[in-house]
């Protein structure tokens, strides 16, 4: 027996040597390899440029300055100089008339760091610039030439503008999928764009700043990382990170705390679209979350877009301070939902209640009052100071019933604004535009309203999709050689006061002024607040395999990349449908699986995806990211297809 136990001592003694020098192997000699590649981040950038911002000798009679300081907005400048006295400063961007002239009085300093916004592209731009030194009017007059705009900017066709009943703030569009985020003037004039990839919404936050989607997606196809709050400079002060990510839409609160139409990807379901958070601006923490599939049934009130995994297509957040209830808007069901912001609980719903089931017939209306219609596929569902609903009806089918579906070229999309009584549970149509434009307004998908004050609204018709010169059902993706259209109109007291069309499709429209009451520009590092959380690991393995393989061709026939960004790894590849793939992380002698899934919706396992004879053949490109949350150290990187371990010869660290 004691021979025995002794044998089994010295078993199990060697099997932890082997372990210990297995682990050692390959912590030191596998790592002691190339680092993966390092991408700079946005705010890594910024920081590196502002080295450059010198003011220190500079004076007005030679200043410094900066055309698109920060490389990302390129009709901007800094100008940069110093004073004996503080002194306030005057700068005026001289423009074509009144309404696209830009004055900014600066508060009291010595040392001027001045943004300058609304420079006209391919131009010499004047900026004057006057302040009052000792009684002296000083006044000096600066030329800035900046160049041409990108080919694929996308200009107006047709802009109309009652000059007499308008003021000089820019209309500013986002991309419905590709393009820049950009500003336009009364006469139609780029002011200014953004060529960082920014989608959905943009708003200006209440210290002035304007709160923009990062360019870093989170999962396919457009949720994005989170939110950069930033200048027009392109100046970035905060970035906010979330583990869902964010898609659409945010509100922001009294408290300065930002809902976020979000996601939660490792919900069982397996769903998306139907998730909203609110993030503490200051720590980063998730505060709140509304998950809709505790609040509705999924399979209730379908539209002709609903999917097993985009059931609800939550495109708008909005809180309603009066009743403590936030406003959604769920595409893919023709509903507009209100929850009370406490308990989460269903207050109402706006949409027909055709197919809904019975315990939902008690939240919706009934419509009173004459030419009253429901809203279809709507987006951008906001509550107005007066209480009304105010909603932009895209219109789709104008039906729950699929034989009485009206097609495109008989629809129209509106800006429409609601009544409701919910004690009586009643609803009444108030106000409506764009029923009377017919199909040439028609947009099927994104679009837009906004309020600007009684009476004065905009109402964005973003989508419109020509094929083969007839109104498409689909948004522009699903077509090729598709003709596109993107139609705003201003209406004051019910008169069209403004109408700009781009020969694009945007997703939603801000009238906004370029400067706010004071100059938010400061020189500095931006934060990184929030979390992408921890990626699930799909396997962890304690292993000291040493039988791995070199790159060799059928590596390299997979084109992939390995990146390692400020906050997670990112991995890229070509894949067949039929390849299995994980990135196996090593780290002394534990292994991390993570699999790369090769899906054109890598978020969630319930969708069929539908792959053309070429991507079936060829495959198409798959991204993996793997957050920093949970692991800390170096870890060699390895890429596992079907079966095979390749050896990258390539090191990541957390």
């Amino acid at each position: 027996m004691k021979k025995k136990k002794i044998l089994l001592g010295l078993g199990v003694l060697i099997i932890v040597i082997l372990l210990v020098i297995g682990g050692f192997w390959i912590g030191k000699n596998k790592l002691n390899k190339e680092e993966v590649n390092q991408v700079k981040s946005m705010i890594a950038l910024q920081s590196e440029k502002e080295k450059d911002f010198k003011i220190d000798g500079y004076t007005i009679d030679e200043p410094n300055v900066i055309l698109n300081p920060y490389g990302n907005s390129p009709l901007t400048a800094l100008i940069m100089f110093e004073t004996d006295k503080e002194v306030e400063v005057t700068v005026t961007i001289k423009g074509d008339d009144k309404l696209s002239t830009f004055t900014h009085t600066f508060a009291k300093e010595k040392e001027h760091y001045l943004p300058i916004y609304g420079l006209y592209a391919d131009r010499k731009n004047k900026v004057i610039i006057e302040y009052e030194d000792d009684n002296q009017e000083i006044k000096k007059e600066i030329e800035i030439k900046t160049d041409k705009l990108p080919s694929n900017m996308a200009l107006p066709t047709e802009v109309d503008a009652k000059k007499s009943k308008l003021t000089n703030e820019l209309y500013f569009f986002t991309p419905s999928s590709s393009g820049y985020t950009m500003a336009y003037d009364v006469n139609g004039d780029v002011r200014w764009y953004f060529t960082n990839y920014a989608l959905w919404k943009i708003d200006r936050l209440e210290n002035g700043n304007l709160l923009v989607s990062t360019e870093r997606l989170v999962n396919s196809p457009y949720y994005m990382t989170g939110l950069y709050e930033m200048d027009l400079l392109g100046k970035i002060y905060n970035e906010y990170s979330l583990p869902g990510g964010y898609h659409h839409d945010y509100y922001e609160m009294e408290n300065g705390n930002l809902l976020v139409a979000s996601d939660d990807f490792n919900n069982e379901s397996g769903t998306v679209e139907d998730y909203i958070v609110e993030l503490d601006r200051k720590t980063g923490e998730i505060v709140k979350t509304f998950d809709l599939k505790d609040v509705l049934k999924m399979t209730d009130g379908k539209s002709e877009n609903w999917s097993d995994y985009d059931w609800f297509h939550n495109n708008s957040v909005w809180y309603d301070k009066k009743t403590n209830s936030i406003t959604l808007s769920g595409r893919h069901q023709d509903a507009v939902i209100n929850l009370d912001y406490d308990t989460g609980k269903l207050n109402w719903i706006i949409g027909d209640s055709t197919n809904w089931s019975e315990e939902y017939q008690k939240y919706f209306f009934t419509p009173v009052g004459d030419d009253f219609e429901w809203q279809w596929s709507q987006h951008a569902a906001m509550i107005t100071p007066e209480g009304y609903v105010f909603i932009l009806d895209n219109g789709n089918n104008k039906s729950k019933i699929k034989e009485e579906y009206v097609d495109a070229s008989n629809s129209y999309t509106r800006g429409v604004m609601y009544k409701i009584d919910t004690d009586k549970m009643t609803i009444e149509q108030v106000w409506e535009y764009g029923k009377e434009r017919g199909s040439e307004f028609y947009s099927p998908y994104i679009s837009d309203v906004d309020y600007l004050d009684k009476d004065h609204y905009i109402v964005h018709s973003g989508g419109i999709v020509f094929v083969d010169g007839k109104n498409s059902n689909q948004p522009a993706g699903f077509s090729k050689g598709a003709e596109l259209l993107s139609d705003t109109v201003e209406i004051i007291d019910d008169e069209v006061v403004f109408e700009i069309k781009l020969p694009t499709n945007n997703y939603r429209v801000e009238k906004m002024s370029l400067y706010t009451d004071d100059n938010n520009f400061k020189l500095g590092e931006a934060n990184r607040i929030g979390s992408l959380g921890e990626t699930k690991k799909d396997d962890k393995k304690l292993t000291f395999n040493l039988f791995t393989k070199k790159i060799d061709d059928t590596y390299k026939k997979h084109d992939i990349s390995i990146d390692k960004e400020v906050d997670r790894l990112v991995v890229k590849g070509q894949f067949k449908r039929t390849d299995s793939v994980n990135i196996v992380l090593y780290k002394g002698i534990t292994a991390n699986y993570y699999n790369l899934r090769v899906s054109k919706k890598p978020y969630t396992a319930l969708c069929v995806d539908i792959f053309t004879e070429e991507e079936t053949k060829n495959g198409i490109v798959v991204t993996k990211y793997i957050n920093n949350d949970g692991l800390k150290g170096k870890y060699a990187v390895y890429i596992e297809i079907n079966g095979t371990l390749y050896n990258t010869n390539e090191y990541v660290e957390f």
